[in-house]
Protein backbone atom coordinates (compact mmCIF):
# COMPACT_ATOMS: atom_id res chain seq x y z
CA UNK A 1 0.00 0.00 0.00
CA UNK A 2 2.68 2.54 -0.08
CA UNK A 3 1.65 3.52 -3.81
CA UNK A 4 -1.18 4.41 -1.74
CA UNK A 5 -1.56 8.49 -0.12
CA UNK A 6 -4.05 10.26 1.90
CA UNK A 7 -6.93 11.81 -0.64
CA UNK A 8 -6.49 9.23 -3.29
CA UNK A 9 -9.38 7.85 -5.41
CA UNK A 10 -8.85 4.20 -5.36
CA UNK A 11 -11.10 1.35 -7.50
CA UNK A 12 -10.77 -2.05 -6.09
CA UNK A 13 -11.18 -4.67 -9.03
CA UNK A 14 -12.02 -8.30 -7.36
CA UNK A 15 -14.22 -11.24 -8.14
CA UNK A 16 -16.67 -13.40 -6.86
CA UNK A 17 -13.85 -15.95 -5.32
CA UNK A 18 -13.10 -12.99 -3.20
CA UNK A 19 -16.31 -12.50 -1.38
CA UNK A 20 -15.47 -13.29 2.41
CA UNK A 21 -12.06 -10.92 2.65
CA UNK A 22 -13.39 -7.59 0.39
CA UNK A 23 -14.50 -5.90 2.88
CA UNK A 24 -11.47 -6.23 5.43
CA UNK A 25 -9.38 -4.77 2.51
CA UNK A 26 -11.84 -1.98 1.85
CA UNK A 27 -11.31 -1.02 5.23
CA UNK A 28 -7.54 -1.11 5.43
CA UNK A 29 -7.09 1.22 2.28
CA UNK A 30 -9.72 3.38 3.57
CA UNK A 31 -7.54 3.68 6.71
CA UNK A 32 -4.53 4.75 4.36
CA UNK A 33 -5.75 7.32 2.08
CA UNK A 34 -8.25 8.69 4.96
CA UNK A 35 -10.09 11.70 3.45
CA UNK A 36 -10.22 9.76 -0.20
CA UNK A 37 -12.75 7.25 -1.54
CA UNK A 38 -12.48 3.49 -2.09
CA UNK A 39 -15.17 1.84 -4.87
CA UNK A 40 -15.58 -1.90 -6.05
CA UNK A 41 -15.90 -2.99 -9.31
CA UNK A 42 -16.18 -6.96 -10.40
CA UNK A 43 -13.81 -7.87 -13.40
CA UNK A 44 -17.18 -10.05 -14.54
CA UNK A 45 -18.94 -6.96 -15.50
CA UNK A 46 -16.23 -3.73 -15.34
CA UNK A 47 -16.94 -4.04 -19.32
CA UNK A 48 -20.52 -2.91 -18.99
CA UNK A 49 -19.59 -0.39 -16.54
CA UNK A 50 -20.20 3.26 -17.13
CA UNK A 51 -17.39 4.44 -15.00
CA UNK A 52 -15.96 8.25 -16.09
CA UNK A 53 -12.70 8.05 -17.36
CA UNK A 54 -9.69 9.72 -15.49
CA UNK A 55 -11.39 9.19 -12.27
CA UNK A 56 -9.14 7.19 -10.15
CA UNK A 57 -5.45 7.90 -8.43
CA UNK A 58 -5.01 4.21 -8.23
CA UNK A 59 -6.57 0.80 -9.38
CA UNK A 60 -6.38 -2.12 -6.82
CA UNK A 61 -6.43 -5.67 -9.03
CA UNK A 62 -6.45 -9.01 -7.87
CA UNK A 63 -5.40 -8.39 -4.43
CA UNK A 64 -7.02 -11.11 -2.57
CA UNK A 65 -6.39 -14.65 -2.55
CA UNK A 66 -7.15 -16.60 -4.36
CA UNK A 67 -6.18 -13.74 -7.08
CA UNK A 68 -8.16 -15.34 -10.29
CA UNK A 69 -8.54 -11.86 -11.95
CA UNK A 70 -7.56 -12.40 -15.56
CA UNK A 71 -6.02 -9.37 -16.56
CA UNK A 72 -6.85 -9.58 -20.48
CA UNK A 73 -6.46 -6.82 -22.96
CA UNK A 74 -9.72 -5.39 -22.72
CA UNK A 75 -9.66 -5.15 -19.08
CA UNK A 76 -6.19 -3.38 -19.16
CA UNK A 77 -8.02 -1.44 -21.84
CA UNK A 78 -10.60 0.02 -19.41
CA UNK A 79 -8.32 0.68 -16.83
CA UNK A 80 -6.19 2.50 -18.20
CA UNK A 81 -9.07 5.24 -19.22
CA UNK A 82 -10.27 4.79 -16.12
CA UNK A 83 -6.86 6.05 -14.19
CA UNK A 84 -6.17 9.92 -14.03
CA UNK A 85 -2.93 11.00 -15.87
CA UNK A 86 0.09 9.35 -13.71
CA UNK A 87 -2.31 7.20 -11.91
CA UNK A 88 -0.94 4.10 -10.60
CA UNK A 89 -2.21 0.39 -11.14
CA UNK A 90 -0.86 -1.74 -8.57
CA UNK A 91 -2.08 -5.67 -9.14
CA UNK A 92 -0.96 -9.05 -8.43
CA UNK A 93 -0.79 -11.84 -10.86
CA UNK A 94 1.53 -15.09 -11.24
CA UNK A 95 1.66 -14.52 -15.50
CA UNK A 96 4.35 -12.54 -17.14
CA UNK A 97 2.63 -9.34 -17.96
CA UNK A 98 5.73 -6.48 -17.89
CA UNK A 99 4.93 -7.04 -22.15
CA UNK A 100 1.08 -6.75 -21.79
CA UNK A 101 0.82 -3.77 -19.46
CA UNK A 102 2.94 -1.44 -22.10
CA UNK A 103 1.14 -2.68 -25.10
CA UNK A 104 -1.89 -1.25 -22.91
CA UNK A 105 -0.41 2.08 -22.74
CA UNK A 106 1.35 1.89 -19.19
CA UNK A 107 4.68 2.98 -18.32
CA UNK A 108 7.39 2.40 -15.68
CA UNK A 109 6.03 -1.01 -15.40
CA UNK A 110 8.01 -2.44 -12.16
CA UNK A 111 7.87 -6.11 -11.07
CA UNK A 112 8.25 -7.40 -7.99
CA UNK A 113 9.50 -11.00 -6.80
CA UNK A 114 5.98 -12.04 -5.24
CA UNK A 115 4.07 -11.09 -8.59
CA UNK A 116 3.96 -7.89 -7.77
CA UNK A 117 3.17 -4.90 -10.50
CA UNK A 118 3.26 -1.93 -10.47
CA UNK A 119 2.32 0.54 -13.38
CA UNK A 120 1.76 4.10 -14.38
CA UNK A 121 -0.39 5.75 -16.79
CA UNK A 122 1.22 8.43 -18.78
CA UNK A 123 1.58 11.98 -17.83
CA UNK A 124 -1.40 12.78 -20.72
CA UNK A 125 -4.81 12.00 -21.47
CA UNK A 126 -6.05 9.46 -23.27
CA UNK A 127 -6.57 11.02 -26.99
CA UNK A 128 -4.46 14.12 -26.24
CA UNK A 129 -3.80 16.15 -29.22
CA UNK A 130 -0.12 18.41 -29.88
CA UNK A 131 0.68 20.53 -32.89
CA UNK A 132 3.88 19.52 -34.34
CA UNK A 133 5.21 21.59 -37.39
CA UNK A 134 6.68 19.59 -39.91
CA UNK A 135 8.04 22.21 -42.59
CA UNK A 136 6.65 25.58 -41.02
CA UNK A 137 3.01 24.06 -41.48
CA UNK A 138 1.22 22.82 -38.76
CA UNK A 139 0.11 18.82 -38.26
CA UNK A 140 -1.98 17.77 -35.50
CA UNK A 141 -1.27 13.59 -34.35
CA UNK A 142 -3.85 12.09 -32.02
CA UNK A 143 -2.58 9.66 -29.41
CA UNK A 144 -4.87 6.40 -30.06
CA UNK A 145 -6.79 5.51 -27.17
CA UNK A 146 -5.34 2.27 -26.75
CA UNK A 147 -2.84 -0.18 -28.84
CA UNK A 148 -6.29 -2.63 -29.01
CA UNK A 149 -8.12 0.51 -31.03
CA UNK A 150 -5.26 1.28 -33.27
CA UNK A 151 -5.44 -2.39 -34.11
CA UNK A 152 -9.08 -3.08 -34.50
CA UNK A 153 -9.33 0.42 -36.39
CA UNK A 154 -11.59 1.83 -33.79
CA UNK A 155 -9.90 5.26 -35.14
CA UNK A 156 -10.22 6.48 -38.08
CA UNK A 157 -8.70 9.67 -37.78
CA UNK A 158 -5.21 9.86 -40.45
CA UNK A 159 -1.95 10.49 -38.10
CA UNK A 160 -1.03 13.22 -40.53
CA UNK A 161 -2.55 14.77 -43.96
CA UNK A 162 -0.63 13.72 -46.77
CA UNK A 163 -1.39 16.61 -48.94
CA UNK A 164 0.52 18.98 -46.44
CA UNK A 165 3.69 16.43 -47.05
CA UNK A 166 4.84 17.91 -50.62
CA UNK A 167 4.68 21.63 -51.38
CA UNK A 168 3.88 23.75 -54.70
CA UNK A 169 7.92 23.15 -55.64
CA UNK A 170 7.36 19.37 -54.98
CA UNK A 171 5.17 19.23 -57.76
CA UNK A 172 6.75 21.21 -60.69
CA UNK A 173 8.43 19.10 -63.20
CA UNK A 174 12.03 19.27 -64.02
CA UNK A 175 13.61 20.82 -66.66
CA UNK A 176 14.33 18.09 -69.67
CA UNK A 177 17.84 19.67 -70.20
CA UNK A 178 18.79 19.44 -66.63
CA UNK A 179 18.54 15.45 -66.94
CA UNK A 180 20.87 15.33 -69.42
CA UNK A 181 24.17 13.30 -68.44
CA UNK A 182 26.95 11.95 -70.26
CA UNK A 183 26.36 8.22 -71.50
CA UNK A 184 29.72 7.16 -70.05
CA UNK A 185 29.84 8.95 -66.55
CA UNK A 186 26.26 9.08 -65.95
CA UNK A 187 27.03 12.53 -64.27
CA UNK A 188 26.07 15.94 -65.58
CA UNK A 189 29.46 16.62 -66.71
CA UNK A 190 30.97 15.77 -70.37
CA UNK A 191 34.17 13.37 -70.10
CA UNK A 192 37.66 14.49 -71.82
CA UNK A 193 36.49 12.73 -75.34
CA UNK A 194 32.80 13.40 -75.04
CA UNK A 195 31.18 12.67 -78.57
CA UNK A 196 27.77 12.32 -77.63
CA UNK A 197 27.28 15.97 -78.00
CA UNK A 198 26.88 16.91 -74.42
CA UNK A 199 30.03 18.81 -74.08
CA UNK A 200 28.89 21.11 -76.56
CA UNK A 201 25.16 21.03 -75.18
CA UNK A 202 27.13 22.40 -71.83
CA UNK A 203 28.93 24.92 -73.84
CA UNK A 204 25.94 26.32 -75.49
CA UNK A 205 26.81 25.11 -78.79
CA UNK A 206 25.60 23.22 -80.97
CA UNK A 207 27.05 19.76 -82.79
CA UNK A 208 26.23 19.64 -86.83
CA UNK A 209 25.99 16.76 -88.45
CA UNK A 210 29.51 16.24 -90.12
CA UNK A 211 29.75 16.77 -94.00
CA UNK A 212 31.59 15.18 -96.19
CA UNK A 213 33.48 16.89 -98.77
CA UNK A 214 31.05 15.16 -101.81
CA UNK A 215 28.05 15.87 -99.46
CA UNK A 216 26.61 12.42 -100.20
CA UNK A 217 27.04 10.26 -97.56
CA UNK A 218 23.57 10.69 -96.67
CA UNK A 219 22.75 8.70 -99.98
CA UNK A 220 24.75 4.98 -98.43
CA UNK A 221 27.78 2.89 -98.29
CA UNK A 222 27.71 2.99 -101.97
CA UNK A 223 28.18 6.92 -101.68
CA UNK A 224 31.02 6.61 -99.13
CA UNK A 225 34.79 6.45 -99.14
CA UNK A 226 37.02 4.13 -97.10
CA UNK A 227 37.57 6.03 -94.43
CA UNK A 228 34.12 7.52 -94.36
CA UNK A 229 32.58 7.58 -89.94
CA UNK A 230 29.65 6.85 -91.19
CA UNK A 231 30.12 3.58 -93.46
CA UNK A 232 28.19 0.48 -92.36
CA UNK A 233 25.48 2.39 -91.23
CA UNK A 234 22.36 2.77 -93.24
CA UNK A 235 21.08 6.21 -95.35
CA UNK A 236 19.98 9.05 -93.49
CA UNK A 237 18.68 12.54 -94.28
CA UNK A 238 20.58 15.55 -94.56
CA UNK A 239 20.60 17.27 -91.51
CA UNK A 240 19.50 13.98 -89.52
CA UNK A 241 21.16 14.07 -86.19
CA UNK A 242 23.54 10.73 -86.45
CA UNK A 243 25.08 8.96 -82.95
CA UNK A 244 28.01 6.51 -83.87
CA UNK A 245 28.54 3.25 -82.30
CA UNK A 246 31.63 3.62 -80.66
CA UNK A 247 32.18 0.57 -79.63
CA UNK A 248 32.38 -1.15 -83.20
CA UNK A 249 35.35 -1.47 -85.39
CA UNK A 250 34.62 1.52 -87.59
Amino acid sequence: MESLKSGDNVLIIWNNDNLNSISSLVEEIKAVIENGTVALENSEMISESSRPASTYDAVLSNWLVPHTVKHTDNILAIIVKLLKPSGKLILKDATDLTSTLKINGFVNVIKSLDNLYIAEKPKFEVGSKASLKLNGKPTVWKLDDTVEDAWTGGNDDDIIDDSQLLDENDLKKPDQSSLRVCATTGKRKACADCSCGLAEELKGEVKETPKSSCGSCYLGDAFRCATCPYLGMPAFKPGEKVKLDLKSDI
